[in-house]
């Protein structure tokens, strides 16, 4: 009877794996049909319901039968239809659920929609295309610097920056629960979240391997069940991914936070103290000082200045400012005209409200 019970729970758990894969599917679902809403003119569209039930009834199998199949999504229409139907603002962030760019996307907006993007090149490109209302990226962190993939972006778009948030940044370990955490001996991870654990791992000889997000490690842990193996994410990866917390707050630095800014096709409509602005200066000696020398004479305070290679033009640079104070003001007016007059490229951002830690 004991070994009865002892299958019988385990059939169960499989069972409950299953209803919370199902129901993460349909949440997918749901965000691809919000992304739909702005590339069609009408929420019904009874041709393409059609197409949809007649694929259900084509590949209704197994034990489900056709009628319940078509009940089911049915209600999947109906429910569809019903999220389209409300006015809901999304905004995108490269990871999946969990990433710490969704949890800075709520802190910006708890209204809004958090949309999971592959890569960060994705976040940019479905807010350019409408899909999604805006994006959220991160741009520097207080232990590794800027996000160089994110600054080239910047460079290349037309987005604008219509915000920021600076987010505390606590890394979990995370495992299965049945692992044993003295097995583990890989740690999947972004490489940003590796490199901000890097004595950790070292500490206890952990094998750090690079993944293309924190919650997209924790997400194949869950599904993959690598052996031996663990991931560095936030701690509500646990929770969604059905994982274990074997040590919080691993990072090296308890003061590590990461700065984030927000994408729009728009400029803010809302007054700012702060801008940001990309510009590019001729090779020649001093030009850098001449423009840095524009906002120290207007004692305007600058509070992050970086540098990127232009890779179409290898030896040349660009160069990201960030400085207090708000574009209808008349001195900044007159400082970014200035600016502009001695710049071979120049870029203005954006201007929006600067974000406290």
């Amino acid at each position: 009877m004991t070994d009865m019970k002892i299958d019988l729970n385990k059939v169960r758990k499989q069972v409950d794996l299953i209803d919370f894969r199902i129901l993460k599917l349909l949440n997918e679902r749901m965000e691809f049909v919000l992304r739909i809403k702005r590339l069609k003119e009408e929420i019904a569209d009874p041709s393409r319901e059609q197409v949809v039930l007649g694929n259900i009834q084509r590949h209704s199998q197994g034990l489900i039968s056709q009628r319940f199949a078509e009940k089911l999504f049915n209600e999947v229409i109906s429910e569809s239809k019903r999220i389209q139907g409300q006015n809901l603002k999304s905004i995108g962030f490269q990871g999946e659920h969990g990433a710490y760019g969704e949890v800075a996307a709520l802190t910006f907006d708890n209204s809004m929609v958090p949309l999971p993007c592959r890569e960060f090149t994705d976040v940019f490109e479905a807010v350019k295309s409408g899909q999604i209302d805006f994006g959220i990226v991160p741009v520097e962190n207080s232990l590794e610097g800027a996000v160089t993939e994110v600054s080239d972006l910047l460079v290349e778009t037309g987005l604008k920056v219509i915000g920021e948030i600076k987010l505390p940044i606590h890394h979990a370990l995370l495992a299965l629960s049945e692992t044993d955490y003295r097995e583990i001996k890989a740690v999947y991870s972004h490489p940003q979240a590796l490199a901000q654990c890097r004595g950790f791992l070292s500490r206890n000889n952990l094998e750090p391997i690079p993944f293309y997000d924190t919650a997209g490690a924790a997400k194949m842990i869950s599904e993959a069940s690598p052996k031996s193996a663990a991931a560095i994410a936030s701690k509500s990866c646990a929770e969604l991914y059905n994982l274990e917390i074997i040590k919080d707050e691993i990072e090296d630095d308890k003061s590590n936070f990461t700065r984030f800014l927000i994408l729009a096709r728009e400029s803010s409509v809302e007054a700012g103290n702060k801008c940001s602005i990309i510009f590019s200066t001729r090779h020649e000696a001093g030009t850098l000082f001449a423009v840095l020398k524009i906002f120290s004479d207007a004692g305007i305070n600058l509070t992050r200045i970086e540098s990127r290679p232009i890779r179409t033009d290898p030896g040349k640079y660009t160069f990201f400012l960030d400085f207090q104070g708000s574009d209808r003001d008349n001195k900044i007016i007159n400082v970014l005209e200035q600016v502009k007059q001695k710049a071979v490229i120049f870029k203005f951002l954006g201007c929006y409200r600067e974000a406290k830690l």
